[in-house]
């Protein structure tokens, strides 16, 4: 079959303004706890967007870690590519696709530091090989070979045997939305499209074309 042939038809459900809650992030976790309550894999996964120096965006995967009245959280090597880039723009955007369920949540704001209490927190409750990981891995920087990067996990083993504190260069972010988009897919391309835009201290909801 070629890429031309592989399309899907959605009819799973519908997304109407009368039927959403006036806050996207209830709306979030609404639609969260579905993914949750269907099994999806890795429903918390999210496509996280910065932008480099050079002007060209970057992406990849990574776990979000918490949601609440101030965006969404995640944790990560401030010195990773990720890291700098939010470091030296602090916008990003985030794109959760729970494509069992037919839906997509992009989000798009502000970043700042987590608190380091909070970083510290949320260290402290990962695995002890996580934990070590954090010293071992230089996030994004060049490694001779898989040898090397081993030989810097053993010696941070060595160096913690007991608790491991949390790295100065390891902790949290979070996004405080600005634009949230909610998706639905319907049948005949016509999906959903519903945008939250934030409007002082509330929002405003609208409907978009598919």
């Amino acid at each position: 079959m070629s890429l031309q042939e592989l399309r899907e038809d959605y009819r799973l459900g519908a997304l109407l303004e009368a039927e959403v809650d006036a806050d996207p992030i209830a709306q979030f976790r609404r639609w969260f706890d579905d993914a949750v309550a269907a099994g999806t894999l890795e429903p918390n996964a999210m496509t996280l967007a910065t932008l480099g120096a050079d002007g060209y965006p970057s992406s990849r995967v990574v776990l979000l870690k918490g949601v609440d009245a101030r965006g969404f959280s995640f944790f990560t090597n401030y010195d990773s590519q990720k890291g700098r880039e939010l470091a030296a723009c602090p916008r990003a955007s985030l794109t959760f696709a729970w494509l069992s369920m037919q839906r997509q949540v992009c989000v798009r704001g502000d970043v700042t530091r987590l608190p380091g209490a909070e970083s510290d927190e949320y260290f402290a409750s990962r695995p002890r090989g996580s934990q070590q990981g954090a010293w071992a891995s230089e996030q994004s920087r060049a490694v001779a070979d898989r040898a090397a990067l081993d030989a810097r996990l053993a010696a941070v083993e060595a160096r913690f045997p007991g608790d491991v504190p949390r790295p100065p260069h390891w902790g949290g972010f979070v996004l405080a939305p600005l634009r949230v988009e909610l998706w639905q897919g319907r049948t005949n391309r016509m999906h959903d499209r519903l945008v939250y835009t934030r409007e002082g201290a509330g929002w405003t909801l609208s409907r978009l074309c598919p």
